[in-house]
């Protein structure tokens, strides 16, 4: 009986080892489990997350939300009806222009500045099909493509200047392939934007504009366009900067976005994660890669009005030549840091001559708005309406002093082909130099007229004048600006011999040229 009472008892002391090791077995089952699923998540989590939407990834600086990509396929689909791709018929004067110096829009466009590599093809098309390096004998015609979006239902549509600059023929060709012929509304070269209009006689789908402003780097964002050709092409990418000054013009605040922006994408939107518009694609760097610069769309914003209205932007006019104040001018100027615009010239006969305004006076105040870089007084300038009396703030000699000044309109100036009395061209494009674009490609004056473009059968070009020369006097006379030289060039006689004087590299040079 007591062998058997002990059996008993082993037997149920074996039982409680077995519950307490499955016990201890399953806690630690479970213990894993959630040690995985909080590595993996749970199967249900996710099933969740493959049927949820994927959204742009987030900043959480404690780490506890998962950061996922962005789903670009609603925002193209969002976007694209109110795309258009824009084709121009242009006609090429014999000789034509040169292929220029500098920072490139990305189409159909006139040339900027800074080297410039020799395309190849376009020297083998010179040399065998244009009669060589002289260009074609007579004129022909040239077609180039473009972008552009919709703005409203009535049919304008925003792009750049140089893609429908001098074009015969703007044919606008929508997302469903229907086509339509357009005419210029409005344009203005100093910041490379056009307005075009359609007649199609329906509504048309139109983009959103978005707050530029409010872009961050880092934000995603995607170029829409017609690079090469090929049509409704989506690139995408990120805000690399803000801010940037390309020497494209005096109003240069570019968005520098690494999306692929390539010829034939200008004038196309650049949008948000909201399918907002928040940029015109407008410009490349010549070979490089992942660097495209866009227009903010706030520009477009603002000028609108007026290019509906009257087809032009009318800014106001200061009429002084800035720089930048750099940390060794702050120093030499008595100043804790580099500020303000420093006046290096004041504009005879105009709107700040006579005001008090001298040379060497930094300018940090513009109607009560800071001017903290140099470039910020062109754009406050420009964006504020002719007639209007402004007040500016300066430092003179270490001492704050208080300006009034009224401000006249910009003259509408552009950088063409100057022409003469007899209506015969000179064969030049020229483009007024300024400190930053001087400072910026190195050039060998701040002042004076840089000549971009070059007919080789102009009479310029056979007096020996080169792209790339630098106009400081026309006669033994300053030659700074577009208005000077017309004026200087007009008041000269057919046959009357004008001197002159050019800037080359690291020296000068008297050139004659007569006036045919």
């Amino acid at each position: 009986m007591e062998g058997a009472r002990n059996r008993g008892t082993g037997r149920v002391i074996f039982l409680i080892l077995i519950g307490v090791v499955m016990g201890l077995v399953l806690a630690a089952q479970t213990d894993v489990t959630e040690r995985l699923g909080a590595i993996f998540g749970s199967a249900e989590e996710e099933a969740a997350k493959e049927q949820a939407p994927a959204v742009q990834g987030t900043s959480d600086p404690g780490g506890t939300e998962r950061i996922c990509l962005p789903d670009f396929t609603l925002l193209a689909e969002k976007i694209d009806p109110a795309v258009v791709n824009i084709s121009t018929t242009q006609v090429v004067k014999g000789g034509g222009m040169g292929r220029g110096f500098g920072f490139r829009q990305p189409g159909p466009g006139g040339p900027g500045f800074g080297p410039q590599q020799p395309d190849p093809f376009e020297e083998f098309f010179d040399r065998f099909f244009r009669g060589g390096p002289g260009g074609p004998q007579g004129d022909m015609k040239r077609r180039s493509l473009g972008s552009g979006f919709v703005i409203d239902e009535d049919g304008h549509i925003v792009t750049n200047h140089h893609v429908v600059k001098d074009a015969e023929t703007i044919t606008v060709i929508f997302y469903d392939e229907s086509e339509a012929e357009a005419k210029v509304i409005g344009k203005d070269p100093k910041t490379d934007l056009a307005l075009i209009k359609v007649d199609v006689g329906r509504k048309l789908p139109t983009a959103k504009l978005g707050d530029s402003d409010k872009l961050r780097m880092g934000d995603w964002v995607l170029a829409i366009g017609n690079p090469f050709g090929l049509k409704y092409t989506l690139t995408a990418g990120i805000v690399s900067a803000k801010g940037r000054e390309i020497g494209a013009g005096p109003y240069d605040d570019f968005i520098q976005t690494d999306a692929s922006i390539n010829p034939g994408n200008s004038g196309g939107p650049l949008i948000n994660m909201k399918g907002e518009v928040v940029g015109i694609n407008s410009a490349i760097i010549a070979g490089g890669t992942g660097i495209g610069f866009a227009i903010p769309v706030n520009i477009a914003k603002d000028l609108m009005p007026q290019l509906k209205e009257k087809g032009r932007v009318s800014r106001g006019w200061l009429g002084v030549y800035i720089q930048r104040v750099t940390p060794e001018l702050a120093q030499s100027f008595g100043l804790d840091k580099p500020k303000g615009a420093l006046v290096s010239e004041v504009t005879e006969g105009g709107p700040a001559a006579g005001t008090g305004l001298e040379h060497g006076d930094i300018i940090v105040e513009f109607n009560g708005k800071p001017v903290v870089q140099f470039n910020d007084l062109p754009r406050m300038v420009a964006v504020t309406p002719p007639g209007e009396k402004i007040t500016l703030k300066l430092l003179r000699k270490g001492k704050e002093k208080t300006i009034k000044v009224k401000l006249g309109e910009l003259p509408d100036e552009e950088a063409t082909v100057a022409e003469g009395e007899s209506g015969e061209e000179l064969g030049l494009q020229l483009q007024e130099i300024t400190p930053e674009l001087a400072q910026t490609h190195e050039l060998a004056s701040d002042k004076g007229l840089i000549v971009t473009d070059l007919d080789p059968a102009g009479v310029a070009a056979e007096a020996g004048i080169r792209r790339g020369d630098i106009i400081t006097e026309i006669n033994q006379s300053p030659a700074y600006t577009i208005s000077e030289f017309q004026k200087k060039v007009g008041a000269a006689k057919q046959g009357e011999m004008m001197l002159f004087l050019i800037k080359r590299r690291d020296g000068a040079l008297y050139i004659a040229v007569e006036k045919k």
